[in-house]
């Protein structure tokens, strides 16, 4: 598989990027796969491996999941934090909406406190369809270009979604270590990514 011509590459070098170079002086560099290449109207670099032409030349097998491809702890957290942002003001809106036909003041607090807890539970089951579906994200990860995947990259289930998000007890409790297990994991995994076989990965170097 060859491509036209015309077809010109940026091969960063040594932290450089250098070219354009088209596909016959490609050809004579020292390209790995994890070079990382850039071709006209790609908005960032991928590795060498992610190209079919180079591939098909060199001989590099396609990872999906390459490691600088995980999602960090503070990505995913921010992406937490925009889920909750969200179905934060949708409550705050149909609680508004509420106090149409609650006019006592102490019963619009009341109303307001006794259905908080149930932010969580629409957190759990959002993700669990949201992770699980096309997108393979929140809206927070859509936000952050990333998204949760299987051990080799590809789209879970729903059942696996339903387990990931279950399993997030464990890296709750106790105190959150769960969580920080990931800054001991190379692939950034929490607890309950380990547990259900789950990565969260994102699709360019951001």
């Amino acid at each position: 598989m060859e491509p036209e011509k015309e077809v010109i590459y940026s091969v960063v070098v040594n932290g450089k990027p250098e070219g354009p170079y088209d596909f016959e002086r490609l050809k004579r560099m020292n390209i790995v796969a994890g070079t990382f290449i850039r071709k006209p109207g790609m908005d960032d670099y991928k590795e060498a491996h992610e190209f079919p032409e180079l591939r098909a030349l060199f001989g590099f097998s396609y990872e999906r999941t390459a490691p600088q491809y995980f999602a960090s702890f503070d990505q995913r957290l921010l992406a937490s934090m925009i889920d909750y942002f969200i179905l934060f003001l949708i409550y705050t809106g149909l609680i508004l909406l509420s106090f149409i036909f609650i006019k006592d003041q102490g019963q619009r607090i009341g109303t307001g406190l006794i259905f908080l807890p149930a932010i969580p539970v629409f957190k759990f089951i959002y993700g669990v369809f949201a992770e699980a579906s096309e997108k393979q994200a929140t809206a927070g990860k859509r936000f952050l270009a990333i998204k949760v995947t299987d051990m080799s990259g590809n789209r879970v289930s729903a059942a696996t979604s339903f387990a990931r998000n279950i399993a997030k007890v464990l890296s709750v409790a106790p105190v959150f270590l769960g969580y920080l297990y990931s800054f001991l994991n190379k692939k950034q995994q929490c607890l309950h990514d380990v547990a259900a076989g789950t990565l969260v990965i994102k699709d360019r170097l951001i």
